[in-house]
């Protein structure tokens, strides 16, 4: 397996299987990205008041969100690139709503599981360096979501 994943369910809501299903989800990306073996990633579910939190304190947006992103390998101005070494890579935390999962899911007429395994995607893709600030950037990361659900056999129509 290319990926180590941490899950984490916050909320007590979701079953074994659908956590199993979102962590082999990501290992499907990671083959299709082609990410070194070993990379370690933290993916956590959580209630909508929790991700508010998260999002005004590192965000300064005082607002739940569905997903939020925490790249590790992201250089800031004035660090240092560690090279070299032995250590596996370290892509970063996964942060996702269970409550807005179900509400957008219900709300674009797919099934919650297809959603989750949206939003998983969308923040593993932010963890790879894809953005969707501009037009061009945004064509690219959403193909390739939507590419990544569909080979899975998650596609929007999906009953899971």
């Amino acid at each position: 397996m290319r990926l180590s994943i941490d899950s984490h369910d916050e909320t007590n809501e979701l079953t074994e299987e659908q956590i199993r299903t979102v962590e082999e989800l990501l290992q499907f990306a990671a083959d299709v990205e082609d990410v070194s073996e070993g990379a370690e990633l933290s993916v956590t579910f959580v209630t909508n008041e929790r991700i508010q939190e998260v999002n005004r304190e590192y965000r300064d947006k005082d607002q739940p969100t569905d997903v939020i992103s925490f790249a590790l390998e992201e250089m800031s101005e004035g660090e240092l690139e560690i090279v070299g070494g032995d250590l596996p890579r370290v892509l970063g935390d996964i942060i996702i709503s269970i409550p807005r999962a179900r509400e957008q899911a219900e709300e674009y007429g797919h099934s919650f599981m297809r959603e989750l395994g949206f939003l998983s995607v969308h923040g593993l893709l932010h963890l790879l360096g894809y953005d969707h600030m501009t037009d061009s950037e945004e064509k690219v990361m959403f193909t390739k979501q939507k590419e990544i659900l569909n080979n899975y056999g998650l596609k929007r129509t999906e009953e899971f």
